[in-house]
């Protein structure tokens, strides 16, 4: 869906697996060993392989682990980020296209 926050537009979808959103994958043991975030609410994806991965994306500052609920924001310089469900509509506004 298209959103606007202080007038810049942005494509803002609700992060589904399998729909090729992330960046790429991190095994779960390597997050949860190298102690980089909180991990009770990651997405966790189980690959044929039996190995579990957690999605992210990539931006400036590094990568974010994608939670349960979360939405991708595309800005329209095409940078990504991941925004909580409780917080999205707060900072973005859909406009009807």
């Amino acid at each position: 869906m298209r959103c606007v926050r202080i007038g810049l537009y942005a494509d803002v979808y609700e992060y589904e697996a399998g729909k090729n959103m992330e960046d790429g994958f991190e095994p779960y043991h390597n997050v949860v060993m190298k102690g980089w975030i909180v991990t009770d609410n990651l997405v966790k994806v189980t690959r044929e392989d039996g190995v579990m991965v957690c999605p992210y994306i990539k931006h400036r500052r590094g990568r974010t682990f994608i939670n349960e609920g979360d939405y991708i924001i595309i800005e329209e310089d095409g940078s990504k980020h991941a925004c909580g469900k409780d917080k999205i509509f707060k900072r973005y506004q859909k406009v009807e296209e």
